[in-house]
């Protein structure tokens, strides 16, 4: 089998698995107990964020660890719009993954924000210009993810942050898609997100298990907290902290290779199989900026085929791919970030995704690429 869908999720690498294990065990207490299984928990809990917040290069006092993206995502923009009212006006793009969308649609019905959209073009890019515009006195929040999770395409941070910050604003970034594939340290000049308020990362994305998360949140800014309880994650996130996942995710990230390196790798890797896929696939097109985008996904769609059928077809030559966002999966609507891209509904319906690993090597791309081009010739004859 060929895994090609790890922007879904990844496997858990078995060193965060090891690390989990005892904190799962025999030393199972709870971090807020005073005796020595709890405090011995509580180090644990403390050690692990350290570890992330040196990755981050923040204080470890800014992190906040949560269940994954959604709530790490649904925290940051919820809790700092209601916590840091400069105004009810929200800046996004309809791009964003599930998670923002829908949380910006609860902030619109239920307290009143006015969410103003930006458009992005056939390759998923926003216009700064036309961000500059939607910027007024009452911005409190743009929130705008690092990498799109389906087509790749990268909006510029930096600009993004100076320009909203300019006016006083908070940014937040679901940085989900790019953890490990880019520069996070939200502390180093020169980071693409050095500077950025919030930024959400999920542990299954990295090699950590489902239900793992952190949040970083900067500094003093207040939050308003989506549980209520005993104050835990300094009062920004009610709960037992699970210190398994924590420990789990602190060791995945500390095993993710040097990302400067890694990233040009995997591009090359990753251009290499687009040529090979456009060059012997008439029907394929590139979806996505064909240079600003994650180093590890390239998505094509295939006008007049049918995309599931696709998907069978490559499953049956032992390659897992996926037709977009795993969040969407089950629905018949054609992507909603095509369909922002102004992509016709029939053309994205017929969307493939490939998104590479750290361990995903030219042989199976090229297999990949080979096993693509008989399945396009098997559907095309079927719809002939």
């Amino acid at each position: 089998m060929i895994y090609l869908d790890n922007a879904a999720t990844t496997p858990v690498v078995p060193a965060a698995l090891e690390a989990a294990w005892p904190w799962l065990t025999a030393v199972f207490g709870n971090p807020s107990s005073t005796h020595e299984l709890g405090l011995r928990a509580k180090t644990a809990l403390e050690s692990a964020r350290s570890r992330i917040a040196n990755w981050l290069d923040c204080p470890a006092s800014d992190l906040v660890f949560t269940s994954g993206g959604t709530e790490g995502d649904n925290l940051a923009i919820t809790g700092l719009a209601l916590a840091n009212p400069r105004g009810k006006q929200i800046v996004s793009a309809k791009t964003e993954h599930e998670a923002v969308l829908e949380t910006l649609d609860y902030l619109e019905r239920v307290h009143g924000f006015e969410i103003t959209w930006l458009n992005v073009d056939h390759q998923g890019n926003i216009d700064l210009a036309e961000l500059g515009k939607a910027l007024r006195s009452d911005t409190t929040l743009v929130t705008l993810m690092l990498a799109n999770n389906e087509i790749g395409t990268t909006h510029p941070l930096p600009q993004i942050i100076q320009a909203t910050h300019a006016v006083g604003a908070l940014v937040h970034t679901d940085a989900v898609q790019a953890a490990g594939w880019f520069d996070l340290r939200v502390g180093k000049n020169g980071s693409v997100v050095a500077g950025v308020d919030a930024l959400t990362i999920s542990g299954h994305k990295l090699g950590a298990p489902k239900g793992s998360g952190v949040t970083y949140i900067r500094g003093r800014l207040v939050v308003e907290p989506l549980l209520h309880g005993g104050g835990q994650e300094f009062g920004r996130r009610s709960g037992t902290e699970n210190v398994a996942w924590a420990v789990a995710l602190a060791t995945a990230v500390d095993g993710l290779p040097e990302f400067s390196t890694e990233s040009a790798r995997v591009s090359a890797l990753r251009d290499e199989f687009i040529t090979q896929v456009l060059s012997s696939i008439p029907e394929a097109q590139l979806t996505g900026n064909p240079t600003e985008r994650h180093p590890a996904i390239a998505s094509f769609t295939f006008a007049g085929l049918n995309g599931e059928t696709l998907l069978l077809e490559l499953e049956q030559r032992g390659v897992i791919v996926s037709s977009g966002s795993a969040c969407a999966a089950g629905s018949d609507d054609p992507s909603h970030v095509l369909i922002a891209s102004g992509i016709d509904p029939d053309v994205a319906q017929t969307s493939v995704r490939f998104s590479l690993s750290h361990s995903t090597t030219a042989e199976e791309l090229s297999t990949a690429a080979a096993a693509l081009a008989d399945a396009v010739s098997i559907v095309s004859g079927l719809a002939n």
